[in-house]
């Protein structure tokens, strides 16, 4: 059975855009992957450390070094390393705060991108370390990131995107649901976001 990794990242709740459409996307690959083992990582309620001197020494100290505290420290970087490694799936759901991704996001990643388990360094430069899978990332957002104005002040797409290649995933669906805030025009964004799942799914029906 196909392991599928859910990254939820808004405190919403129930109001939340990106949970209810992460929660769609889980059920659409449900019926087009067959039966899922799905782990949920909900970042609202995981305590996740800051990195500090003390967890990056912890880092780059051999295996076989480090000491009791050392290890200590780094449980929570190497559970989250290996789900992501484990899962055949990856969703990550996420709302555009202030232009990027919510701070739980951003300190997920400091724990997971990891010289020596998710990447390494080479003669010919990084290399990510992490077998490729498919990942959907789900953004939502008030306003309008993906053209117009305020593409220019969207620093979602381009540093989440470039932190998964960088660690191997290559395979990105942005599934965008945006321009929410704008009047009126909330519950259309929102199917507009259920067809692009639809279609990353079934890329046939795009020439439809």
């Amino acid at each position: 059975m196909k392991q599928l990794l859910l990254i939820n990242a808004s405190p919403r709740g129930s109001q939340s855009v990106s949970r209810s459409l992460s929660s769609h996307l889980v059920e659409r690959l449900r019926a087009s992957e067959g039966p899922l083992e799905v782990k949920e990582r909900d970042l609202t309620t995981t305590e996740l450390p800051f990195l500090s001197q003390d967890l990056i020494q912890a880092y780059y100290t051999p295996l076989d070094k480090r000491s009791d505290e050392q290890r200590s420290l780094l449980r929570v970087s190497d559970s989250l390393v290996d789900e992501l490694a484990a899962a055949d799936i990856l969703i990550i759901a996420a709302p555009v705060w202030n232009f990027a991704l919510p701070a739980q996001v951003k300190a997920w990643i400091d724990l997971v991108a990891r010289a020596g388990r998710t990447f390494s360094y080479t003669a010919e430069g990084p290399r990510g370390l992490l077998q490729n899978r498919p990942v959907y990332v789900i953004k939502s957002s008030g306003g309008v990131f993906s053209e117009g104005p305020g593409k220019a002040m969207d620093f979602y797409e381009g540093y989440l995107g470039s932190v998964l290649r960088f660690m191997g995933l290559t395979d990105l669906t942005f599934i965008r649901a945006e321009g929410l805030s704008l009047p009126g025009q909330a519950q259309t964004r929102i199917e507009d976001a259920r067809k692009q799942i639809e279609t990353a799914l079934h890329p046939a029906l795009a020439a439809i």
